[in-house]
């Protein structure tokens, strides 16, 4: 009985060596023209241990303040998230190559969808301030165009992947684009959709604390305060709360979409 061959060894190509060199030299250049210096980094730590210990010492009985800000942060956080998606719904219909056959509609909505991708949420949340004032509103707005950027992205994806034979068989039967829509496509995308919107949600609870901090609501003004006024104690206070809420939100949709899915 002879021992089985073992299976020859695939050689290095060159184009994978480039690849590594010129990864590794873009990381080296990087570090210098942006003067990230390890050393730097290590000759500061002192300072950070500093800070850590300072918030370290959590001041509890700030906690009450708390409660508000970070209830008007979920707020923010559900309203944004259900604009946004109830927004990217028609819309990744519009671009769906196996729903809309004209290439020119698809090609123009595909291109508006890029662009909202591309815009910052720090930058939205920096526009509806400006437009609205400080407050949650400019928040809502920022999150909700964050959504619908990244939601449509996802959807018209799953939507594109969807079987094509119910969508063949019911225009055979002379069905309009409504009735393909409502029979052939949502039953095959629903839950997907309930979970995509979910995880929207996840990234909105943790994108609105940094906009909150550029003045758009919630529990990041309250966060900018304390580190404005070096209250490290606050500080500390305010990043359990967070993270407290972020990981019970994580755990909660994560079984919702283990249900759904």
């Amino acid at each position: 009985m002879t021992a089985p061959s073992s299976l020859p060894k695939r050689k290095l190509q060159w184009q994978k060596w480039a690849l590594t060199i010129f990864m590794v030299v873009g990381l080296v250049w990087s570090a210098w023209i942006t003067q990230a210096h390890m050393g730097l980094f290590l000759q500061n730590i002192s300072q950070f241990l500093v800070i850590f210990q300072e918030m370290a010492h959590v001041d509890w009985s700030y906690a009450y303040y708390t409660v508000d800000p970070m209830i008007q942060t979920l707020k923010m956080s559900i309203i944004g998230t259900l604009i946004g998606s109830a927004l990217a719904f028609p819309y990744a219909l519009l671009v769906s190559r196996n729903i809309v056959t004209n290439k020119v509609v698809v090609g123009v909505f595909r291109f508006i969808l890029n662009i909202v991708r591309t815009i910052p949420d720090l930058m939205l949340a920096a526009l509806f301030v400006a437009v609205v004032g400080i407050g949650p509103i400019a928040g809502i707005f920022a999150l909700a165009i964050f959504t619908f950027g990244m939601v449509g992205k996802l959807f018209y994806e799953a939507i594109e992947t969807i079987d094509p034979g119910p969508l063949e068989a019911l225009r055979a039967a002379g069905a309009g684009r409504i009735e393909i829509i409502r029979f052939a496509v949502v039953p095959q995308i629903a839950n997907y959709f309930i979970s995509y919107v979910l995880y929207a949600f996840e990234i909105n609870v943790r994108a609105s604390t940094v906009l909150g901090y550029m003045g758009a609501g919630g529990i990041g003004i309250y966060l900018q305060q304390a580190l404005s006024m070096f209250r490290y104690d606050r500080v500390g206070l305010i990043v359990l709360v967070i993270f407290a809420v972020v990981l019970l939100i994580d755990y909660v949709s994560g079984k919702a979409r283990e249900a759904l899915l």
